[in-house]
């Protein structure tokens, strides 16, 4: 399923909602553990799962962790526009 950033922005801040935890000042900047909303690494597998079931890949599987939400939308655009990914 493709996904636009939208679509994966409020998938990600159900998610949030649904673990209790911020979603009101969700940026691409914010971070994804610790300062920011603060997953554990229970939370981030759900969170894994939940994208990966919805849009059919798992931006947590890659070679490096995303940190803030900004890197979920990128993997996602990157997903939906694999000729512009490496430019």
């Amino acid at each position: 399923m493709s996904a636009t950033r939208a679509d994966v922005e409020q998938t990600v801040r159900s998610f949030l909602e649904r673990a209790q935890k911020p979603s009101d000042v969700l940026t691409a900047d914010t971070p994804l553990y610790a300062d920011g909303v603060g997953l554990d690494s229970l939370e981030t597998a759900e969170l894994s799962a939940v994208l990966e079931d919805t849009y059919g890949s798992d931006p947590f599987q890659g070679e490096t962790m995303p940190q803030t939400v900004g890197d979920i939308l990128s993997f996602y655009d990157a997903v939906a526009n694999p000729a512009t990914a490496g430019a």
